[in-house]
């Protein structure tokens, strides 16, 4: 964003030193109006250095302004308005994508330190369901985000694989299970046997107490218990490893919390040493200022959420040195982060202030919580093949000749799940559609990936070959909102790191992919004497829609 910089840089000058360049910066608007210009400086923060009123300020610095960038610089109501220089800025911008191709946007701001990423964490024995997607997705987009910021990361998947479900699995397991049948379909039957203990439980409640038991034996190690654990767990791992196949999602570890174990009586034993553990009824906690107290081990000895949490997060920093941790997690867990935080601070671990919550909004059913032990989900499988098939019957009949049919399909079908979850910022709900979510028109993933595949399409009707002289001062005025729009994208990709908000890249491709198919319904792109010009600039769409797609986690097909 150097046309922005250099404004900033100017009013630094033009005041003196009073405010400075970092703020000017951040001061800067975008005009709401096209006919405001491309950039605006408010002025009221200087009434009181000047003792003038804004608008004579803002007159008078206008006056003094002296850059080739801008074509026009005026004063409307405190504000100064500045114009770019079309064809200049034009030129610059398109060059400079053809020249960094798909590393145009990348930025050090990691500097190649490590960030460590906690998402999709699903639990085992239970099938992938819709309402996983949203930490899947929204971890995947973040970690190539920060991949694209110059950040080494490592991603983790913290899967749910301990805990008294699984003694009540294993207790159903044993009374109704039938082991052919789980060999078959393992996910499937022991989702119904989960679901039958519930039912079971509600009318026998001492099933429970039998469940309490049997994840007692697993926590003393009982063979028997531990092998059918194992199977469990094995079982689910290869069932969600098609998913993120299907998904182009790959982890670096995918140690969940049984893998913590044996690494929790030493922080307890920190805790006790630093003083920080007090007794409550008899349980242990850590108390906090402004949060309720963490609760460490309960009265019967077993050990708690918080304190895996403190185990794992310590391992991390031992294993990975992170300077960044993130845990992309639903917002009903927002307590919980806080106090481990706020634990760890405690102890001393000043590492901890690179820790953060990703929090995120539900998928909902009918405006209400999926839930596993009602059987009341929606199969993250079943979506994604119906996507798939959807997408598959749009190509047979636009497309026929296409030659590769069912990869596109693939493509598209797993875009559009994925990007009607990224549009929206991620702290607010989301009704679960999938009328919405398969949708090939309007605000959706095939519509930038259609977008995409047109730019590749007139680039071979057009023979385009990179020339030295690609970014040439010739620009259509239809194409100034585009050329604006790609300028704006590395800065997009800043702001979505910032604020660990994918959404924010979903938006600008939707807003290139529109400013791009109004300029190709009025401007002749292969007609001469400007052909090479225009190509130069379907191109710089070209790569800046298929590097934005990526960092979502999309495919961009060159033909649909």
């Amino acid at each position: 964003m150097i046309f922005k910089q250099a404004f900033a840089e100017q009013v630094t000058k033009l005041v003196e030193g009073i405010i400075p360049y970092e703020t000017v910066l951040k001061m800067i608007e975008k005009p709401k109006y096209e006919s405001h210009g491309d950039f605006a400086f408010p002025c009221f923060e200087l009434a009181k250095h000047f003792a003038k009123s804004p608008t004579i300020i803002s007159a008078e610095l206008a006056e003094k302004f002296d850059s080739p960038l801008f074509e026009k610089v005026e004063s409307v109501g405190g504000y100064i308005n500045v114009f770019l220089q079309k064809e200049k800025v034009a030129s610059q911008t398109i060059k400079s994508i053809l020249e960094k191709k798909n590393h145009y946007g990348d930025e050090m701001i990691g500097n190649n330190k490590t960030l460590t990423i906690d998402f999709s964490s699903p639990n085992i024995a239970k099938p992938f369901s819709m309402g996983h997607l949203r930490s899947t997705v929204i971890g995947n987009a973040l970690s190539l985000i920060a991949e694209k910021s110059g950040y080494q990361v490592i991603r983790l998947n913290h899967l749910g694989d301990w805990g008294t479900q699984f003694g009540k699995l294993i207790v159903a397991y044993k009374k109704w299970g039938i082991e052919e049948k789980v060999r078959k379909s393992p996910i499937k039957e022991l989702l119904a046997l989960y679901v039958k203990f519930h039912e079971e439980a509600e009318k026998d409640p001492s099933l429970n107490e039998l469940g309490r038991a049997a994840f007692k034996k697993l926590e003393h190690g009982d063979e028997e218990t531990i092998q059918l654990w194992q199977w469990f767990r094995d079982e689910s791992l290869k069932e969600f490893m098609k998913i993120y196949t299907q998904l182009g999602i790959s982890f670096d570890s995918f140690d969940g919390e049984a893998f913590y174990n044996d690494k929790m009586e030493k922080v307890v034993k920190q805790l006790s040493a630093k003083g920080l553990l007090v007794e409550s009824q008899g349980a242990y906690v850590v108390e906090l200022e402004g949060f309720p107290p963490s609760l460490i081990k309960k009265s019967d000895g077993t050990t708690l959420y918080a304190t895996r949490d403190l185990a794992a997060a310590i391992y991390r920093q031992e294993t990975y040195q992170f300077t960044k941790s993130l845990y992309v997690v639903g917002y009903e867990q927002t307590l919980h982060f806080k106090q481990l935080f706020a634990v760890l601070e405690k102890m001393g671990y000043y590492w901890q202030k690179g820790m953060a919550h990703i929090p995120f909004g539900m998928i909902l059913k009918e405006g209400k919580k999926m839930s596993t032990r009602k059987g009341k989900l929606v199969l993250l499988e079943e979506v994604i093949e119906e996507a798939i098939q959807l997408a598959l019957r749009n190509i047979e009949e636009k497309n026929p000749n296409l030659s590769n049919k069912e990869e596109v399909a693939k493509q598209v079908g797993v875009g559009a799940i994925i990007f009607h979850d990224l549009k929206n910022f991620r702290l607010h709900d989301i009704e679960f559609s999938l009328e919405d979510m398969l949708r090939f028109e309007g605000e959706t993933g095939p519509y930038v990936q259609y977008t995409h595949a047109r730019a590749a399409s007139l680039l071979r009707k057009g023979k385009y070959v990179e020339q030295s002289n690609d970014g040439s001062t010739f620009i259509d005025p239809e194409a100034w909102p585009i050329i604006k729009l790609l300028m704006d994208f590395p800065q997009t990709i800043t702001r979505a790191l910032d604020d660990y908000d994918p959404s924010k890249i979903a938006k600008i491709l939707l807003d290139i992919s529109k400013s791009f198919n109004k300029y190709y319904a009025v401007v002749k792109i292969l007609d001469e004497p400007h052909k090479q010009a225009r190509l130069s600039l379907v191109y710089a769409v070209n790569i800046v829609l298929k590097e934005g797609l990526r960092l979502l986690g999309i495919k961009a097909p060159e033909e649909m």
